[in-house]
């Protein structure tokens, strides 16, 4: 009999090939397929919402590479940052050193000045951070789900019947499965 392990993987197909789903019959473009092919059926997006029909099977290591990916981006993002202001720092000093031989009025008027785009720069830096995080938090949907026990069992017992009766069809196409009629008289 046809065994396969309770791990069924999302794929989608073009909508006009989609078929009904197995729960509610509605058309869905959504296929959990086992491995090496052996099971597949349509569902709809929302039966994989559901806690009663499968969950999700998450791969810890790749949660974790992606959270480590992530952070080192942020690390190499804080980084350049940090080394723009550093910059703008040093830039300010040599103004400030050639503005000496001016009025010390005037250096204060630039000073002002200067602060002012600063707060500018760094309020617009943190309105542009706030959409990226934004957009990297939104989790993708698991493609790996196993099945709840009754519904697993059921594609098990639906996948063995169709084998029985592919067989059975096999058998009764064979002509020795029946017996003859005797040809000699008695």
């Amino acid at each position: 009999m046809a065994s396969f392990p309770n791990v069924y993987t999302h794929r989608k197909v073009a909508d006009t090939a989609s078929k009904p789903c197995e729960i509610c019959y509605k058309p869905s473009a959504s296929v959990l397929v086992s491995p090496e092919n052996k099971d597949f059926f349509y569902v709809c997006s929302g039966h994989l919402k559901d806690r009663g029909f499968c969950s999700p099977i998450i791969d810890e290591a790749a949660v974790a590479a992606k959270k480590k990916k992530e952070m080192e981006a942020e690390v190499e993002r804080v980084r350049k940052e940090f080394e723009e202001k550093q910059k703008k720092k040093k830039e300010k000093e040599k103004e400030k050193e050639k503005s000496k031989d001016k009025d010390k009025d005037k250096d204060k008027k630039d000073e002002k000045e200067e602060e002012k785009p600063d707060e500018k720069i760094t309020l617009l830096t943190l309105a542009q951070k706030k959409p990226e995080e934004v957009t990297a938090t939104p989790d993708e949907e698991p493609r790996v789900f196993a099945l709840k026990k009754s519904f697993y069992q059921q594609r098990i017992d639906k996948k063995r019947n169709a084998d029985i009766a592919k067989r059975n069809r096999e058998r009764l196409q064979n002509p020795n499965l029946f017996p003859q009629v005797p040809k000699s008289l008695p």
